[in-house]
């Protein structure tokens, strides 16, 4: 007898349209394996063949967690270049990368969960160095072009599947998984929905990730913003992955369901696809949806629907055609061409914001290169481990000769001398095995433990000088002279162990506390303070001991000397990525920490020639007026020491350009939980005041002539075009960008509005035509009166310059548009939240599914203002859908309070909702007013009569 082959299940016939085979594999899978799946680690099915599957490889600028790899420029950094065809390359050497370490490590996934296309709305956001930049129209671009590269060009097979984070309104890690981000419908459409939404129309997107926070009383987890907008704009299947640990704190700290089985149900209905909770352990997940079943809170065709976007994701992935896929193969890591790009990358990066002519430098130039960055190559928390390292004094020692580099760091050198006249002291070792954090990889970095093969620190007569600086806040950290960092492990010891500060809690910061006669060492990571005992020195709750600090030698005296024997000083100052300003910690000021301060000081006191480089995640407010020179990078990776010494001695030329307003003190600064771009006349769209650089700024080795701004329009496209002009004597590249405004809204609308930019390279006396193809659409805004896009007619202003207030050409077109109208709301009413203007007043979830409701912040008085409502022929009775307790007045164009309305008694809770009516007389149009007092929430007003 001859055995039979048994016949290829339909869902393993690459002839058949994914589709097809989806539905077949889903009907041949169990409860409890669609169950499974739901899980960000899901399991193999033996049965089927099925391998396990994650979602979740970080790669926001480079391969991170899993060891080395390539290190391109911070997100930022990348948003600087305003050069998508380069971040494209780099995604694509990203996207490579991962296939050529998963061939090596199953632990890396092919779901990488990059770009963050969070809006850069405040600057003192912890997590800016994530995003690309405060405007929707350039971050839209640079991430649709990352994603493009991430993907990869095959029609069919994707090398990586890319998620958007984080959905949605996210800009504050203060209380981030409690607060709310009051968006009123303008903001939501206008700013935040709308980078998300022509990522996601290019096509490169396989997913997004929600947010922690919650948006108008409501988690971003459980949104129908996820149906009724993320979805309507792809006709892909979207994988929608939580953030970690999301799904419970819809219960453990939000509170907003009762039991994880609701909360639970609530976000697979909503949309979410894949829990992220609970690491890889997946049995408290599993156990949820179980339950969420057994109480009918779902449906197996809820699950069906989860796991069929989930296989979309693998099935584009090749991973059920293996001989088909074209990325299989893939190999290429840490190419010359890879990093000849990160190279590009961080030189392209460079943003020259001031230049009184002292750059760039001469090839015989003495240079001090000082500061706490200047031999720093810095990573954050979404880095890759460096495979080659690159610091600001490297590169200059490369680039002029080590002779003609003089380095300070500028460190305070001290001692701490305990209470019995001992000091702290470093045991050496001599051979000590150095030890990178992170270079193994590691699904869960925050998991990694400190090191305890070393010695923990002791005291002796003389103890070990350690190199202490203050990042800002009086936070702390000291370094041993081998170079390590004192840190605090698992067992609550001192050693200098660590290579540098970093993990998800830094254990290597402190701080200094006066005590007494002395100072008490407080550890910040675990929040005791340092005591000396019989068997070394550890952290504890109790017995602190009280140090003296005996400081051997101040920074800033090094630095002005090294500074006075130089012809120019170049002071590197910024961040650390992981203290004073990262994910889990907003920044509280937007000034220079205290102690770079001292440094730029004294370097400025002791030689004029001065240039200051900035390094870092984010702007500062500092004052170049004294400086012949000011640069701005972000940490830029393996290559950023040797792309800006090659910047400084003018072989590239820069042409970054700021993604993000740099404002000139902490005064200008909206709060940090002010969502309302317009109404507190935030970033460069609507600011008032005079920034320190704008938008868009970064000035050039060369200089640049624009003319001939011409504009036609047709069949629903304006076209723009003009011509720029090196009239410099180097090839440098010019960013030629295009703004809009409207001349005379009946709204208030941006000042100046990104339409569209190029980046160009041009040889001394070469002129290139620039051309934009604008779709009329882009002058729209959202009007509330309709609820609905609308392009108003009237003059629109077309400005063609260097950055939004370098206008070198401008003119005025005149567009048809649909003429403005007056609310109808005898028909329907007024939303509550479609305010024009607001006062003391923040948005609210009307029910825990959908809809909006309003309600005074912090319970007490609000106010809204709803323009130009039409009352026809007249009414006679207003009536208002309110819960809580409070009082509702209402008057017209600022008079006397025609109506007051409030509930008898309070309502039964926030959601159960109560009409109220009163007489009121009015016909026409006229600006409703209408004043909140309490803790009352209103959804709706309607007229009648």
């Amino acid at each position: 007898m001859t055995a039979h082959t048994p016949p290829t299940p339909p869902f393993r016939d690459p002839r058949l349209p994914f589709a097809k085979r989806i539905d077949d594999l889903l009907s041949r899978l169990t409860r409890e394996e669609k169950t499974a799946f739901l899980h960000q680690f899901a399991p193999g099915v033996e049965r089927l063949g099925i391998a396990a599957f994650r979602t979740g490889q970080e790669a926001l600028h480079g391969v991170a967690w899993m060891g080395p790899a390539t290190v391109f420029p911070q997100a930022v950094g990348l948003g600087a270049t305003w050069n998508p065809e380069l971040v494209r390359r780099v995604g694509d050497a990203v996207s490579k990368e991962v296939r050529a370490m998963r061939a090596k490590d199953e632990r890396v996934g092919l779901n990488v969960w990059a770009p963050t296309v969070n809006l850069l709305r405040h600057p003192l956001w912890g997590r800016n160095e994530e995003g690309y930049s405060e405007d929707p129209k350039l971050t839209s671009a640079i991430a649709t072009a990352y994603t493009h590269g991430l993907r990869g060009d095959h029609p069919t097979y994707w090398r990586t599947a890319p998620v958007l984070k984080h959905w949605l309104a996210h800009n504050n890690e203060t209380d981030r998984s409690t607060t709310s981000s009051s968006v009123r419908p303008r903001v939501l459409h206008e700013y935040d929905l709308r980078a998300f939404r022509e990522t996601v129309e290019a096509g490169a997107v396989a997913g997004v990730m929600p947010a922690y926070n919650l948006v108008n009383g409501r988690p971003n987890h459980v949104s129908p913003y996820l149906g009724e907008h993320l979805r309507a704009w792809t006709d892909e299947e979207l994988l929608v992955c939580s953030d970690a640990g999301a799904p419970s704190n819809l219960v453990d700290s939000e509170h907003y369901f009762d039991t994880h089985e609701e909360a639970t149900a609530a976000s697979l209905v909503a949309g979410v696809d894949s829990f992220t909770d609970h690491g890889t352990d997946s049995s408290q997940m599993t156990g949820r949806l179980r339950g969420a079943l057994e109480r009918g809170l779902l449906a197996e065709a809820d699950l069906d629907t989860a796991v069929r976007r989930q296989l979309s994701v693998r099935f584009r992935l090749g991973e059920f055609d293996p001989e088909y896929d074209p990325h299989d193969a893939t190999c290429e890591f840490d190419s010359p061409a890879h990093r000849a790009l990160a190279r590009e990358a961080a030189e392209q990066a460079v943003v020259l914001l001031k230049n009184d002519g002292v750059l760039p430098l001469a090839p015989d130039t003495r240079i001090a290169v000082v500061g706490l960055l200047a031999d720093e190559c810095k990573l954050d928390w979404y880095s890759g481990t460096l495979l080659h390292r690159s610091t600001p004094l490297e590169g200059l020692y490369e680039r002029f000769g080590a002779e003609r580099v003089e380095f300070a760091e500028g460190v305070d050198r001290v001692r701490l001398k305990t209470s019995s006249g001992a000091f702290l002291h470093v045991p050496v070792v001599a051979d000590a095995a150095d030890e990178v954090r992170g270079a193994e990889g590691a699904l869960d970095p925050a998991l990694l433990a400190g090191r305890t093969d070393l010695p923990p620190l002791t005291t002796d007569a003389t103890g070990t000088e350690l190199a202490l600086v203050d990042w800002g806040e009086g936070v702390l950290t000291l370094r041993a002279p081998d170079g390590r960092y004192l840190s605090v492990a698992e067992d609550g010891r001192v050693r200098a162990s660590a290579d540098q500060p970093g993990g998800w809690i830094v254990q290597e910061t402190f701080r200094l506390e006066p005590h007494e006669n002395g100072h008490l060492l407080k550890h910040l990571g675990t929040g005791r303070h340092v005591c000396v005992s019989a068997d070394g020195v550890k952290v504890a709750e109790e017995d602190p001991e009280v140090f003296e600090l005996v400081v051997a030698g101040r920074g800033e005296d090094a630095v002005a000397r090294a500074a006075a024997a130089a012809d120019v000083v170049v002071v590197v100052a910024g961040n650390d990525p992981h203290i004073n300003g990262r994910e889990t910690e907003d920044r509280t000021t937007l000034r220079l920490p205290e102690h770079q301060e001292r440094l730029l000081r004294a370097a400025r006191a002791a030689n004029p020639a001065t240039v200051l480089a900035l390094v870092s995640a984010y702007p500062y407010a500092v004052d170049p007026a004294t400086l012949p020179a000011v640069l701005w990078t972000a940490h830029g990776g393996q290559a950023a020491g040797t792309a800006l010494a090659r910047v400084l001695a003018g072989d590239v030329s820069p042409a970054g350009r700021l993604p993000q307003t740099w404002y000139a003190g902490d005064a200008d600064l909206p709060g940090l939980l002010d969502y309302d771009v317009i109404g507190a006349r935030q970033t460069y769209l609507y600011f008032e005041g005079t920034p320190l650089f704008p938008f868009g700024h970064g000035l050039s080795y060369s200089s640049f002539a624009y003319d001939g701004l011409t504009t036609r329009a047709e069949e629903g496209t304006l076209h723009v075009s003009f011509s720029v002009t090196n009239t410099g004597d180097v090839t440098a590249d010019e960013v030629a960008q295009l703004y809009t405004r409207a001349v005379d809204p009946s709204v208030p609308r941006p000042r100046r509005e990104l339409l569209g930019h190029r980046r160009v390279a041009l040889a001394p006396g070469a002129t290139t035509e620039l051309s934009f193809e604008v779709p009329l659409s882009a002058f729209a805004f959202w009007d509330v009166a309709q609820d609905r896009w609308r392009v108003e007619p009237g003059a629109y202003e077309l400005l063609a310059g260097a950055s939004s207030e370098d206008v070198r050409l401008r003119t005025t077109v005149t567009l048809e548009g649909e003429p403005t109208l007056p609310r109808p709301v005898v028909a329907g009413g007024l939303a509550a939240a479609g305010f024009d203007e607001q006062s003391g007043i923040e948005i609210v979830d009307r029910t825990k599914v959908s809809g909006d409701a309003v309600t005074p912040a912090g319970g007490t008085t609000g106010e809204l203002v709803y323009r130009d409502c039409d009352f026809g022929r007249g009414i006679s009775e207003v009536t208002v859908e309110v819960a809580g307790e409070g009082t509702v007045e209402l008057s017209l164009d600022g008079g006397r309070a025609l109506a007051v309305l409030s509930p008898s008694a309070p309502t039964s809770g926030p959601y159960d909702y109560v009409s109220l009516g009163a007489s009121v007389a009015a016909a026409g149009v006229h600006d409703v007013r209408l004043r909140l007092r309490g803790p009352l929430r209103l959804a709706h007003v309607g007229f009648s009569g």
